[in-house]
């Protein structure tokens, strides 16, 4: 049987690996294909046989891992990026309660998995549905979430899209965290604990 917390911090790394995305694109426009596509991915992975499945296997989290372990040890933080976390997480709070919203995002999931299925997660027509999907839903929750960045970037449309992709896997993680048993909490009482089942993954 799989820890809880080390699933946890699996869906926590999930989440933070689109953060780091989306603050890595609206800075500089550039992404990587294969984080990205980690990303969405996991968007249409409901019925996933365990957390790691989600994501395709633990290690394509690496990079989430690096960056909520540095969170967890009080290293060099990106502010924006803790602060884009928190608002993630209370984004998941009113996305769970709006039971229409809810119904709808997984309605154009279905709709669209067959053509993420064909040409890939990360292709620009399936990012652009994605981006509007969140645009007519998850976007009308208030407050929403914030993304600061280059203003020459966040003005191109490619750009906003693949943002908006992003946050919808961004929050599919919180979700799946919260579903796992995750609370604010775990950042206070079980900090130590979720530092060693990532270093247990890094190792």
């Amino acid at each position: 049987m799989s820890n809880p917390i080390d699933d946890r911090v699996l869906a926590l790394a999930g989440m933070v690996q689109a953060l780091t995305l989306v603050r890595r694109i609206a800075d500089t426009g550039q992404s990587e294909s294969r984080p990205v596509q980690v990303c969405l991915d996991s968007v249409f992975r409901i019925d996933a046989a365990d957390t790691a499945a989600v994501y395709g296997g633990a290690d394509a989290l690496r990079d989430g891992l690096r960056h909520l372990r540095d969170y967890l040890a009080n290293g060099n933080k990106d502010e924006a990026l803790g602060r884009l976390a928190l608002a993630v997480l209370q984004l998941e709070r009113r996305f769970v309660r709006a039971d229409a919203i809810i119904s709808k995002v997984q309605a154009g999931l279905r709709q669209l998995s067959g053509e993420a299925q064909a040409q890939g997660s990360a292709h620009p027509d399936v990012i652009a549905a994605l981006a509007r999907l969140y645009a007519e839903t998850i976007s009308t929750l208030r407050p929403r979430v914030m993304v600061q960045g280059n203003p020459h970037y966040l003005g191109q449309a490619g750009v906003v899209a693949e943002i908006r992709a992003l946050l919808l896997a961004a929050l599919r993680s919180a979700v799946l965290w919260r579903q796992l048993g995750g609370s604010l909490w775990d950042f206070v009482l079980r900090r130590r604990e979720m530092a060693a089942a990532i270093d247990a993954r890094l190792a």
